[in-house]
């Protein structure tokens, strides 16, 4: 406190001339009057998260909670202090709108898909592999990332089992299942579904189709180059598949309702207009608060009514989902700053990146590598907006989308296209990456680092995958 103290009078005799006005203006001021080096602490939990599993492993391990709570006490306590009325409303409004109901959806289908497990012989040949990624890429987009990733990635690594090469498949599962694979519906990534309750009508997304073929044929067909290549070099017991081998079966099947009754809430909570309450200043839907609601039942539900013996058989834990809940406090934190920046366009200190869009291709990258470090469900909404004041300003904001869907749709289609497709690029650019790589850790597959991720897989991989869509379609 003694440390934090200092920082805030520096902010308050730097930053903030005017604090009345600013709890005037609410969150808008705040994105006008905060300095560039307020999203410091943002950077500095993203470097955690990169360098210390790298360096002092055992240490992270062990105090990442500690760490990500530090880094949000370091941003939290000034900001407050300094901005007081306003910075609380952010604070509440991003914990009440944003964060607890994106917990509440991950964590309803990481325990849902959790207690679903697909038993048999699969073996891990490619082209059982390539059939696994082909599925849960087709089934992302309606039972969601996070339903489709939880429900495969523990078949995946059991048919995986033997092989000693297998993180390129679990990280081109991430590519595929947990990011690429959601483009086509709302249901399937958070940002597709906020663009949906702003006003793009809900089938809209089919018309990715193309973006979206392109894409995970390009990726698949190099999964299956690259698997070929490492099964070749495992040995000849694993490539054998010997012993007895036991027919596919699921159980758990029942578990397939509860995940009908999150899909149900999620779409009921964009159709539905029952009205507002106000929590904490802070204004909610009422459809929001029922849709929590039985997403929290149906977790319940499948918790209490699946057998033990199931989600021992999965080799289920809470662990993966502890640990983005913790991290994603500390994102969701000292993101704050970073977005309230980004929303107050060129009036902000992160203006120079909202001058640097003024076409589709320029939407599509800065979209998505924002996406690829920021909660890609803001950054989409903070570009649709720019795109929206840039060519209809003064409509209203649901006439003004159906007028750039019919008159400038590649605008869109590189927004949306940018905050799915990106989120592949970090293992925070989506939450399901990290549920997955925590999840094949526990099951004892040695994960590439942050930057180690990025560098082996990412810029040889995806990078020139999405130059190709820029080309195609956005050029």
């Amino acid at each position: 406190m003694k440390l934090l103290a200092p920082l805030a009078a520096v902010l308050a005799a730097t930053v903030v001339p005017d604090v009345a006005s600013a709890a005037e203006a609410g969150g808008e001021a705040l994105g006008r009057t905060l300095p560039a080096w307020s999203a410091i602490p943002f950077a500095g939990i993203l470097l955690s998260i990169a360098l210390f599993p790298l360096f002092a492993p055992h240490f992270w391990h062990k105090h990442y909670p500690k760490v990500s709570a530090a880094w949000a006490l370091i941003l939290l306590i000034p900001f407050v202090i300094v901005y007081n009325g306003p910075a609380l409303h952010e604070v509440a409004h991003m914990a009440i709108i944003d964060y607890i109901p994106f917990i509440i959806l991950l964590a309803s289908l990481f325990t849902i898909g959790g207690g679903i497990y697909i038993g048999g012989t699969l073996g891990g040949a490619p082209l059982t592999n390539l059939g696994i990624m082909v599925i849960g890429t087709l089934l992302a987009s309606w039972i969601g990332t996070t339903g489709a990733a939880m429900l495969l990635i523990r078949p995946l690594l059991r048919a995986n089992r033997e092989r000693r090469h297998k993180v390129h498949t679990v990280v081109f599962f991430i590519f595929l299942v947990a990011n690429v694979g959601g483009c086509l519906t709302p249901l399937g990534d958070p940002p597709l579904f906020l663009g949906f309750l702003h006003g793009v009508p809900f089938f809209w997304t089919l018309t990715l189709w193309k973006e979206m073929l392109l894409v995970a044929a390009v990726l698949l067909s190099a999964y299956f180059a690259l698997d070929t290549y490492y099964w070749r070099k495992e040995d000849g017991s694993v490539r054998g598949g010997g012993g007895v081998r036991e027919p596919l079966r699921i159980e758990g099947w029942h578990n397939l309702f509860f995940l009908a009754g999150v899909l149900t809430g999620v779409i009921g909570s964009g159709l539905l207009h029952l009205g507002e309450v106000t929590i904490l200043g802070v204004q909610q839907h009422v459809q929001n608060l029922l849709r929590d609601a039985l997403l929290v039942s149906m977790l319940a539900l499948s918790w209490i009514t699946t057998p033990k013996t199931t989600r021992q058989a999965n080799e289920f834990t809470w662990e993966p989902i502890r640990e983005v809940a913790i991290l994603f406090a500390g994102i969701f934190a000292t993101i704050i700053p970073p977005l309230a920046m980004l929303r107050a366009g060129e009036s902000g200190e992160l203006a120079f990146v909202i001058r640097a869009v003024h076409d589709p291709a320029s939407f599509f990258w800065a979209t998505g590598l924002l996406s690829s470090f920021l909660d890609n469900a803001p950054t989409y909404l903070t570009f649709l907006s720019t795109s929206l004041g840039r060519l209809w300003p003064g409509l209203p904001e649901k006439a003004a989308i159906l007028q750039l869907i019919e008159y400038n749709n590649a605008y869109l289609q590189a927004i949306s296209c940018g905050a799915v497709f990106m989120g592949a690029n970090t293992y925070i650019g989506n939450a399901p990456n990290f549920m997955v790589k925590s999840i094949a850790e526990e099951a004892g597959v040695k994960m590439p680092s942050f930057f180690g991720y990025i560098l082996r897989y990412t810029l040889p991989f995806l990078i020139p995958v999405f130059i190709l869509v820029d080309v195609v379609f956005f050029e």
